[in-house]
């Protein structure tokens, strides 16, 4: 069931959580069940609505395919504890659900959470406040003039040409003498800008749903953006807000394993789960998650653009906030997420678990440590898992510095300077980048293409195995021998008989030799 969309807004978790269990009270199948020798009718075991809720969370573009079996049963049992079921005898509030026949049933109350209710005074003052604001310093009286209004991918040159004219025949009109800019107008310019760059991302009319522009602190955005390594990680001043040496060392030993572990590290067995155990309680002790309490409503609204054909929106989007963070806490996701990365693609980790693969268990340790609402919100894990996801494949884009954001915030101090505008927001002269959505495609055509990149990923590996000249002969023939199990298909498209397989290793192919017929020995009558 695919999802309806939920639109960008605020308790975006709460109109998820009832879009999931309004399509759970719909669509899981009532029958007749019988326990105890007793028949009970319009009701469903533990182990159905488990099967049914996890295909129903795979196919929401909220959640996605890495949802866990385990994480649809914890779902299951915040359904039993809000009462959207209960047991056969009408008991609930308890957690006590397993993957078994256990009987359930819908109650003739409603599943859905009402909205919490915003103060209208309060909210009122709020937006006079805003405004008053909005016409000192985010004067945007040329803006509808120079911001593309299409919502597209790509920067669009004509717009920057236009622009770029514009802006020469005004200098030429309007040239004064340079001024002096107070640090206050700077800030002013940097919050303004990532504002604006946001807000077209998102294609929303406006942010105010989504973040309080006081939320945005110009210094975080100025330190992360100025004060990186080589690789773009960014370089604390105050080393008392950093990692502790031990965190630091301990997730370079996974992150490079098994090359960092030298001889001065221990060997026994069951080191790498005691150093991924270290790491995962520092994590968890923090205080706070990494994206901070007060971004929760920011990320969450990103979800939504998380679905293939709005990738490039969302990796753009992601980009900004992340800019947003306080310098300590993005230094942390930026390590940590370049750790379970490496971790998840390295098939020479020793498992570190008995009963998940390394992937879901990097997204089953730290997805709270990287999203979490300071109110507990039922659909936390979920919504955590898929977000963290997403930053582990993309989080090298994500997490670098957008070069287009320093030119812009450059330009416009420029022109603040030479006095063409009288108040850092009077005017965003830099051109925007225009955003176009992809053409849209069925789900049959989204997955031939999905198995066509994988089955043309998988030939590449196969061919980089056998162009692999510094593996020994013996290996290469074990590792064939094992891709040929795995992928037959796309073995015998490689190898069609065995002359072509045998000349790789320079042996003549071999040949059974036909079984011998044995002929059958004539009886001759007794009479």
């Amino acid at each position: 069931m695919e999802s309806q969309g939920v639109p960008p807004g605020p308790y975006r978790a709460t109109k998820l959580w009832n879009e999931v269990t309004t399509s759970f009270r719909a669509g899981m199948p009532l029958r007749k069940h019988r326990q105890h020798f007793k028949k009970y009718g319009n009701c469903f075991t533990a182990g159905e609505a488990v099967d049914w809720l996890y295909d129903l969370l795979r196919n929401n573009s909220n959640f996605g395919p890495e949802v866990t079996r385990q994480q649809t049963i914890q779902l299951l049992r915040k359904f039993l504890k809000n009462h959207v079921i209960e047991d056969i005898k009408g008991r609930w509030g308890s957690e006590n659900v397993d993957d078994n026949n256990q009987l359930f049933r819908f109650p003739a109350t409603s599943p859905l959470k009402t909205l919490p209710r915003r103060y209208p005074e309060l909210r009122k003052n709020n937006i006079e406040n805003f405004s008053k604001d909005k016409d000192s310093i985010f004067k945007l009286r040329n803006l509808s003039r120079r911001t593309p209004k299409r919502h597209g991918l790509h920067l669009s040159q004509e717009n920057g040409e236009k622009i770029k004219h514009e802006i020469i025949n005004e200098d030429q009109e309007n040239a004064i003498d340079n001024r002096e800019l107070s640090q206050e107008d700077v800030e002013e310019v940097w919050r303004y800008v990532i504002l604006i760059y946001l807000q077209t991302i998102l294609g929303v009319p406006s942010l105010e749903e989504v973040i309080n522009p006081k939320q945005v602190i110009p210094q975080y955005i100025m330190y992360n953006m100025a004060n990186t390594s080589k690789r773009g990680v960014v370089i604390l001043q105050n080393k008392s807000d950093d990692l502790p040496h031990w965190v630091l060392s301990a997730m370079k030993c996974l992150a490079n394993w098994p090359r960092s572990n030298d001889m001065n590290n221990p060997t026994y067995v069951g080191f790498e789960r005691d150093v991924f155990r270290t790491i995962a309680d520092y994590f968890l002790d923090l205080p706070e998650p990494l994206l901070t309490f007060e971004y929760y409503e920011l990320f969450v609204n990103i979800l939504g653009l998380l679905q293939p054909h709005l990738e490039r929106v969302a990796i753009d989007a992601l980009q900004l906030c992340c800019l947003l963070l306080p310098p300590p806490n993005r230094r942390k996701l930026q390590l940590l997420m370049r750790m379970i990365s490496r971790m998840s693609q390295n098939v020479d980790m020793p498992k570190l678990h008995d009963a998940m693969g390394t992937r879901s268990l990097m997204i089953h340790t730290f997805s709270r440590c990287v999203l979490c609402c300071a109110e507990e919100v039922d659909l936390d894990e979920l919504l955590a898992g898929r977000l963290v996801s997403f930053l582990m494949d993309h989080h090298q884009e994500i997490l670098q510095v957008p070069s287009y954001l320093q030119t812009a915030v450059e330009k416009h101090l420029d022109y603040l300077k030479k006095g063409h505008i009288e108040n850092p927001g009077d005017g965003l002269f830099a051109p925007l980048p225009t955003y176009s959505y992809c053409k849209q495609i069925s789900a049959q055509e989204f997955d031939e293409q999905k198995v066509s990149t994988s089955q043309a990923a998988i030939a590449e590996l196969l061919e980089n195995i056998i162009k692999n000249r510094s593996l020994p002969l013996k290996e290469k023939r074990k590792k064939l021998k094992q891709f040929q199990k795995e992928y037959p298909l796309i073995y015998q498209k490689r190898f069609p008989t065995t002359e072509s397989e045998a000349a790789l290793f320079g042996d003549k192919p071999t040949i059974k030799q036909p079984m011998l017929i044995l002929r059958k020995p004539k009886f001759r009558s007794l009479r």
